[in-house]
């Protein structure tokens, strides 16, 4: 017997369409395989139709600011509805683009498990430092505090889709990628920009019973897989799995590197302690897989990167989501 999923979708983040998306492509999935759906939008009727409705368990396909940053989940929470997806304090600390090392570190300290996942090297600033403090004045120090220093990476601390990120050759440019990275956010990570092949790698379950799913490998035809080529069709191209001679000219290095990509997610999806899903984005750099965030909440969408490394998988969405809506049943 199917379950009342309400499916949550939209919200007023920056990724509002991106969400909207995805939330159509689970509402139907779910439906394939039985589960009356209820679509929700987040305004301000959400916690009395929830509470009306009271669906058995709740899907968020909401992306961004409010979807992956614990308020929807602590809601949930106070609420008492089950849903699909980490607990509030884990989506906490994923949300902040900065805490990777902190988090590893931690990790790494409690297991005692050798190092696989490294992470581009940087500094954070926060709006008010930037304009109010003076920070804007001290930019000439970006150079040295940031290894290897320019070419940089500028983006918001928070949030997702490759919005207000900038590829920075020189201090000369620098303050108007900041400023225009702090109209999505009200911080920014100044980091080491690292040049490689481009992967997500979707992981499932939770724990020890975590499980990298293939890793994508994405090219963006304009060299840059930013927020237009995202939104453009035909502007990406995808190969899941990842192609070997992407990774090694020799096909036994080649999965030998693939293996050590998949062991680099899960060690950030278990520092981080993610539970059902996420998307661990990183680039191969030639000699290590360096990781630069965790999406709690991966897109959902036809095209999207999870349901590709499903696909590439051999498992059905609307299984894998029938699945983890399940395990929520009361």
């Amino acid at each position: 017997m199917g379950l009342k999923v309400a499916v949550l979708m939209g919200g007023a983040s920056f990724e509002r369409e991106f969400s909207l998306s995805s939330g159509k492509n689970v509402c139907a999935a779910l439906e394939e395989v039985g589960h009356k759906v209820v679509p929700l939008d987040t305004t301000s009727d959400l916690v009395p139709t929830l509470r009306s409705e009271r669906p058995d368990v709740c899907y968020s396909a909401l992306h961004g600011k409010h979807g992956e940053d614990g308020t929807i989940q602590s809601l949930l929470e106070f609420l008492d509805i089950p849903f699909v997806g980490s607990p509030s304090h884990v989506c906490h600390r994923t949300w902040n683009k900065d805490s990777m090392h902190y988090e590893l570190a931690t990790y790494r300290a409690i297991t005692g498990d050798a190092p696989v996942a490294s992470w581009p090297q940087g500094i954070y600033l926060a709006r008010d430092a930037f304009k109010d403090m003076g920070a804007a004045t001290a930019l000439d120090l970006v150079e040295e505090r940031v290894i290897g220093g320019y070419p940089v990476a500028v983006k918001p601390a928070h949030g997702g889709s490759a919005m207000g990120v900038h590829r920075v050759d020189s201090v000369d440019e620098l303050g108007e990628a900041i400023l225009d990275a702090l109209s999505f956010d009200e911080a920014v990570v100044v980091e080491q920009w690292v040049e490689g092949v481009e992967m997500a790698v979707s992981v499932l379950g939770t724990g020890w019973d975590a499980y990298a799913l293939p890793p994508v490998e994405i090219v963006a035809k304009s060299g840059r897989y930013d927020t237009e080529a995202r939104m453009t069709p035909g502007a990406v191209e995808y190969f899941a799995p990842v192609r070997p001679a992407s990774l090694a000219q020799d096909e036994a290095d080649a999965q030998a590197i693939r293996a050590e990509i998949e062991r680099a997610a899960l060690e950030v999806y278990r520092a981080y302690q993610v539970r059902d899903l996420a998307r661990i984005d990183l680039i191969w750099d030639g000699a290590q897989a360096r990781a630069f965030e965790v999406n709690v909440s991966p897109g959902m969408a036809e095209h999207s990167l999870f349901p590709t490394a499903c696909a590439a998988a051999g498992l059905s969405l609307p299984k894998v989501l029938d699945s983890l809506v399940s395990q929520y049943a009361r």
